[in-house]
């Protein structure tokens, strides 16, 4: 069993390497909450992977889940993110509601079909992103419940945006994230997705759900100055980030068939830089 200062090296370590957008905004954080920030990244990303693996079941996801309610329970769990993420979770009360619901999300995944509608859609985005907004409000610390609102509303938005940008990719590899009552009232079809350029029907739908984005990017900044002084920088760090993703996304009038939009390393560092003098 390694130790909690082990096991946040340990999760240090795979925020560094895999956490494209989230990591940076982690800097500007106080040293505990920005431990705990990789701790709970550490979990979601071992939640992801458990679900790409080459013939992944629910099987292996029911077994992560059982191995959480051991680690929260008190067990011994032989995994090297569970003394960091427990301590986490512990620390900053997190309800263990979240995390089942996050483990779910994924599994949802392993018998992949396509949103009916946009409730449909938004049920997964909650899963899989909304409750991770809720999580890590838990870490930047709170008072009102209206944060908690706005913070299923800013993991709604970032999902968005992830699903906007890789439209393309995800046609490619035979799926679609666009819910149906959308593609039959714009006229879309899986033609219009197999295409090199986005058609005016599609660019249609695109817009309809960027709409909604910037919607629900609007609704939840305010939360910036509602969660604790020293998380604030952080937090303004990650919205700006994914809200600057999804406008090069909409600037480029939702052409996301042939290019896979992404923020440079330098734009990240800047937004950075910016938060730390915030």
């Amino acid at each position: 069993m390694i130790s909690v200062v082990e096991s946040y090296e340990y999760c240090v370590g795979v925020a560094k390497a895999r956490a494209k957008n989230f990591y940076y905004s982690f800097l500007v954080l106080p040293k505990q909450k920005r431990l705990a920030m990789c701790a709970v990244y550490a979990f979601m990303r071992e939640c992801d992977d458990l679900s790409d693996e080459a013939g992944a079941t629910r099987i292996a996801l029911d077994g992560w889940r059982e191995q959480l309610d051991l680690a929260l329970d008190g067990g011994e769990v032989a995994h090297p993110i569970w003394p960091a993420f427990v301590d986490s979770v512990v620390r900053y009360r997190i309800p263990r509601s979240y995390l089942y619901d996050m483990i779910e999300g994924v599994t949802s995944d392993l018998s992949f079909s396509q949103p009916q509608s946009f409730q449909d859609l938004y049920q997964y985005c909650y899963r899989v992103a909304g409750v991770v907004g809720l999580t890590i409000t838990h870490i930047f610390g709170f008072q009102s419940a209206k944060a908690l609102e706005m913070a299923e509303k800013c993991g709604i938005a970032f999902q968005l945006t992830n699903i906007l940008r890789d439209v393309g990719e995800d046609a490619g590899l035979g799926r679609s994230y666009l819910p149906m009552d959308l593609m039959q009232q714009y006229g879309v079809g899986e033609e219009d997705l197999k295409k090199g350029k986005v058609s005016p029907r599609l660019h249609a739908l695109l817009e309809d759900l960027g709409k909604r984005a910037r919607e629900y990017y609007q609704f939840s900044r305010p939360m910036i100055e509602m969660v604790d002084r020293d998380s604030r920088s952080s937090l303004w760090a990650l919205i700006e980030i994914y809200s600057r993703l999804f406008g090069r996304i909409e600037a480029s009038g939702f052409e996301v068939l042939r290019a896979r939009h992404r923020l440079p390393t330098w734009e990240k560092l800047s937004i950075v830089a910016m938060a730390a003098v915030k």
